[in-house]
Formats: structure tokens, C-alpha cells, sequence
């Protein structure tokens, strides 16, 4: 009997594991990032996304700035970051936002949860 509990408990943990990983990488994620003297631009795309409302937080060093919800269009979601504040639609952040040329960007779902994340190297304009 305790043989057969502990492989149930087995079967389970690794079926439990499999779908964890399942949902982790289900989700894809693109980060693009540039800076000059004047200006710092962000992007982050998520795709392969479930229906629903996401944000995306950007990391450099440590500077962080997290954009509304926003719903999914199809299974993809977007968002801009950008210096310019004359750039419709974009979350304002500061022209010199991006420290040592690296951006983290996430997509958090709604309840919090990351759903995908990539660090990037930005181009120098």
C-alpha cells in the first residue's frame, strides 16, 4: 500500500510539474530598446497569450516603471515606453530611464503573476 501511495504521489508531482511548465512557456515575449542623449524607447510585445488584461513592467538597474492593463487582441498584447511625451499612447518614462544599455521587460497578467520576462542590450542612437 505505501508503494503504491508513493508512486500515485509521484505521478501526480511530475503531471502537476509538466503543466507548471507548460503554462510558463506557453507565453512568448519581445523587449526592444534604444537610447540616445535625448531620448529613451522601450517596447514590449507579448504573444501566445491567453484572453485577458496584462501589463508590462520594465527594469533597468534600478529603475522600474509599470504600464496600465491592457487587453489581449488576439493572443497578443503591447506596450510603448518613451522619453518623448509627444508620443501617443506611450507610458512616459525618463530620457535617461535605461541604465548600462540593458532592459528587463515582463508581462504580468492581471492577477500579478509573470507570465513571460527577456533582458535585452539597447541600441545606441
Amino acid at each position: 500500500m505505501n508503494a503504491s501511495l508513493r508512486y500515485l504521489t509521484a505521478i501526480a508531482t511530475v503531471a502537476t510539474l509538466g503543466l507548471v511548465s507548460l503554462d510558463a512557456s506557453a507565453a512568448g515575449i519581445r523587449v526592444r530598446c534604444e537610447e540616445s542623449a535625448t531620448r529613451a524607447r522601450i517596447s514590449v510585445d507579448g504573444a501566445d497569450l491567453l484572453p485577458g488584461n496584462y501589463r508590462a513592467r520594465i527594469i533597468s538597474g534600478s529603475r522600474f516603471k509599470n504600464s496600465p492593463l491592457a487587453p489581449t487582441v488576439g493572443d497578443e498584447v503591447g506596450f510603448d515606453f518613451d522619453s518623448n511625451t509627444a508620443q501617443a499612447g506611450a507610458v512616459i518614462i525618463g530620457v535617461n530611464f535605461i541604465q548600462n544599455q540593458k532592459v528587463t521587460g515582463k508581462v504580468i497578467n492581471e492577477l500579478g503573476f509573470v507570465v513571460a520576462s527577456d533582458t535585452e542590450l539597447c541600441q545606441q542612437k
